[in-house]
C-alpha cells in the first residue's frame, strides 16, 4: 500500500519536464499512462516520491511525417495508433503488436513510449511485497542472489515490451531530450542487457518521438506467446521484418534482458538465421512457461513467420 506523500508535477513542454527531472534527479519518475509505474508502486518495487506527469505536453501526442520518417509521439495511446492512416498503411505490424498488449481498457491508458520503457519482468520479482519477503529478495530488489538461477552476478529479468521488437525490426530511432539537448539514437541502443538496470538512458532523459523510416516497404510478421490472449505479459515475442531491398531482421523479446537481434539478407537460409536467434537468447526459468518450451517456440514462431512472409 502507498502511504507516503508524493510530489506531483505537471510540465507543459518536454524541456520543462527534463528541467523538473533534473531538480529531482535522485527520486522521480515520469508518468505517462501509469499502467506500469503505479502498479510497481503498489507492489512495493518502486518507492519514488516525485511523479512528473507528461499528459499535459501536447507535442508528445502528435503523429506527423517529417522528411523520410514517420514521427510518433511517445504519449500516443496504444489504442489510438490505428487511428492514424500512415501507421495503418505503412506499419500495420505496430498496431498488431500494440493490440497484443494487456487488455483493451489498459491500452486506452498505456502509451507507446511507456511500453518501450516498461520495467523488465521476472516471476520472482513481480510479486507482492509480502511474497518477496517470504521467499527472499533478489538482485533486482536489493537482494544478493538471483532466485531463478542461484547466481550472484547477473539478473536475467526479461524485456517486457511487445512493441519494441516490432519497432526495432523496422529500425526505429528515438528522438531523446536531455539536459544537454536533443539527439537521435537507434531504439535498440537504450537496452543494456542488465536486468537490474535495463536501460541505457540518462536518468532525466525524455523520449520526444519514435521515428520510423518511410519508403522501406517492410513486410513484418509478429507473434506473441502468453498463457492468455489478454492481460498476460509476453513469454516470447518475435518480430521478423524484410524490406524491399531484401534486408532481413529478426528481433526476439521476453527471452533475454534486452532484445535479441539477428540481421541477414533474403538470400540467407532462414534456418541459419533462426539458429543464431535461438543461440543468442539467454532464457531462464523466470516465466510461467518452462525454459525449454520457450526456447523451442522461438524456432516454431520464426519458421511460421518466414512462411507467412513468403506468401506475400
Amino acid at each position: 500500500m502507498i502511504t507516503a506523500e508524493r510530489l506531483f508535477l505537471k510540465p507543459r513542454t518536454a524541456a520543462e519536464a527534463v528541467a523538473m527531472a533534473c531538480e529531482h534527479a535522485d527520486d522521480f519518475r515520469y508518468l505517462a499512462g501509469g499502467t506500469d509505474v503505479l502498479v510497481n508502486s503498489f507492489q512495493g518495487t518502486d518507492g519514488t516520491s516525485c511523479l512528473i506527469d507528461l499528459t499535459g505536453i501536447a507535442a508528445l501526442k502528435e503523429v506527423t511525417t517529417k522528411g523520410d520518417h514517420l514521427r510518433i509521439g511517445p504519449m500516443v495511446r496504444l489504442s489510438a495508433l490505428e487511428e492514424h492512416a500512415v501507421i495503418r498503411e505503412s506499419f500495420p505490424s505496430l498496431i498488431e503488436a500494440a493490440h497484443a498488449v494487456a487488455s483493451p481498457i489498459i491500452r486506452r491508458s498505456a502509451t507507446l513510449g511507456g511500453n518501450l520503457l516498461c520495467e523488465n519482468r521476472c516471476s520472482f520479482y513481480n510479486q507482492s511485497e509480502w511474497w518477496r519477503d517470504a521467499v527472499g529478495n533478489c538482485l533486482k530488489c536489493d537482494g544478493d542472489v538471483c532466485i531463478a538461477t542461484g547466481g550472484r552476478k547477473a539478473c536475467f529479468s526479461k524485456l517486457a515490451s511487445d512493441t519494441a521488437p516490432v519497432l526495432i525490426a523496422m529500425e526505429a530511432q528515438l528522438e531523446v531530450v536531455t539536459a544537454e539537448g536533443t539527439r537521435i539514437i537507434p531504439l535498440e541502443s537504450i537496452y543494456t542487457g542488465d536486468g537490474v538496470d535495463p536501460r541505457n538512458l540518462p536518468p532525466t532523459a525524455l523520449i520526444q518521438a519514435i521515428l520510423l523510416p518511410l519508403g522501406r516497404e517492410f513486410r513484418v510478421a509478429f507473434r506473441k506467446l502468453r498463457p492468455r490472449e489478454a492481460v498476460d505479459f509476453s513469454s516470447l515475442t518475435t518480430a521478423l521484418a524484410i524490406d524491399a531491398a531484401g534486408k532481413v531482421r529478426i528481433v526476439l523479446g521476453a527471452v533475454d534482458p534486452e532484445p535479441v537481434i539477428v540481421d541477414g539478407l533474403s538470400a540467407d537460409a532462414p534456418a541459419d538465421l533462426i539458429k543464431k536467434a535461438v543461440k543468442h537468447a539467454r532464457i531462464i526459468d523466470n516465466d510461467p512457461y518452462p525454459r525449454l518450451y520457450r526456447k523451442e517456440m522461438i524456432t516454431v514462431f520464426l519458421e511460421r513467420s518466414f512462411e507467412e512472409l513468403e506468401k506475400h
